[in-house]
């Protein structure tokens, strides 16, 4: 049930996308040949006014065919014939129409759950963002350099610059600072015990909360409230001390002494090497704020800003290395995101929270991706009707057909390698 609502909404946030294209075309006076929903064989078509409305076999995405889009057309009605301002908006159509769903879904969850800020909630003593000097209150304005819109931005570029120290620029009242800033990181490869802490820094984070199931915790015997106090005889005051150790053992049996109410117990406990991804932590909140219909409006804003940039900022590294492909996420691994949303959600109001919430970034994906400047996306077609400005023409058919090729070919590639790379991480992460 969870990946059919997440293939139906990843299907709905694409066929709004094409709608865009269909309402612009239709009040341009463009004729609108067809309006498929899917690919591939035709199960079922019917004409309304002079479009055909067809549904497919493959139940992936839609598309519209517009008169004089794939081939020549005299019609005065033909995409062709139009302006150029007239082509333009139409292909910017689809795009813009995934930055309204977001904005509706974002104003929805916002108004239900309020947003995230820059002003940072809680800083436990002893984590990274303690140490660097930041406290509750302050708001990031930018972390390396580059301004700051959401949360994840920090995080985005903490994760490309690999964790090193980066100046992090604050309010703090009235007054504007700038530290810095060290993140911890987290390796992608780690030894654990396999329990969690009471907190992740300062003095209770060698208290054990809860336990792993079938975890080496548990099968050595540790138990929730016990204090870990030393490994191997050598004295431990905080979580971060035992990853430092167990890392440094790799992965060989250790004594763990612990501190059960008022007497100790030594413990033989072999850690498990946990794979995953590397990631960098920085112990700090952020508030959770809430606001009025226009201060709503207004953070809807920003966040699809933010994302819009980071899908840029994302091409970038991608072309300069700083990403690797495998990083990207195709409809497999995305499907998959969504199913998480809703199965980790207890309650229906949860599931239709968590679904628009993911579905707006997913939108915002969407329409940002198909503004890159590349071919057989609107970005390189906006790209294409650009060149014709500054020429005053536009490029011959036969040029327009064959940067067209070319693009369609290098994205066939390209999603047939990200396609392999999504079964691949979900099957091998």
């Amino acid at each position: 049930m969870n990946i059919i609502l997440a293939i139906l909404a990843l299907n709905l946030i694409v066929i709004m996308h094409e709608l865009g294209h269909y309402l612009v075309a239709k009040a341009a006076g463009i004729k609108v040949l067809e309006f498929s929903l899917f690919f591939g064989p035709k199960l079922y078509s019917k004409k309304r006014g002079e479009t055909f409305f067809s549904l497919r076999l493959f139940p992936v995405g839609a598309y519209v065919l517009l008169e004089g889009e794939e081939e020549a057309s005299e019609s005065e009605r033909s995409f062709s014939k139009k302006p150029l301002g007239v082509r333009m908006a139409v292909v910017a159509g689809g795009p813009v129409m995934n930055f309204l769903i977001a904005l509706l879904f974002l104003c929805i969850v916002f108004t239900a759950v309020g947003y995230n800020s820059m002003l940072i909630g809680t800083v436990p003593p002893g984590s990274p963002a303690a140490e660097a000097g930041l406290k509750a209150g302050d708001r990031i304005l930018s972390y390396d350099g580059r301004r700051a819109y959401q949360p994840s931005d920090v995080y985005s570029f903490m994760t490309i610059n690999n964790g090193e120290p980066s100046i992090v620029r604050i309010q703090r009242g009235a007054e504007k600072k700038q530290l810095l800033f060290t993140p911890e990181i987290i390796p992608a490869e780690r030894y654990i015990l396999g329990f969690g802490a009471q907190e992740p820094y300062g003095e209770k984070s060698t208290v054990v909360d809860y336990i792993v199931p079938d975890s080496p915790a548990a099968e050595g015997g540790l138990l929730p409230g016990d204090q870990i106090i030393g490994l191997n005889g050598e004295t431990v005051t905080s979580k971060n001390e035992i990853s430092a150790y167990l890392q440094q053992t790799g992965g060989q049996p250790v004594t763990v002494t612990v501190l059960r109410g008022s007497h100790e117990e030594t413990l033989r406990i072999t850690p498990h090497l946990e794979k995953g991804t590397t990631y960098y932590d920085t112990g700090m909140t952020f508030q959770t704020m809430r606001g009025g219909i226009g201060k709503i409006l207004h953070q809807s804003i920003i966040y699809i800003y933010s994302a819009i940039r980071s899908v840029a900022y994302s091409f970038v590294w991608l072309l300069t290395g700083k990403v690797s492909l495998t990083q990207l996420a195709g409809p497999v691994r995305i499907v998959s995101m969504m199913s998480q949303a809703v199965s980790i959600s207890p309650t229906v109001s949860l599931v239709v929270l968590n679904l628009l919430n993911i579905s707006a970034l997913i939108s915002i994906a969407i329409g940002a991706t198909n503004l890159l400047p590349l071919p057989v996306l609107d970005g390189g077609k906006l790209l294409i009707y650009l060149v014709e400005a500054l020429r005053g023409k536009p490029l011959s058919p036969e040029k327009e057909a064959s940067i067209s090729m070319v693009g369609f070919a290098l994205l066939m590639a390209l999603a047939v390698f990200v396609l392999f790379n999504d079964i691949f991480q979900l099957i091998w992460g």
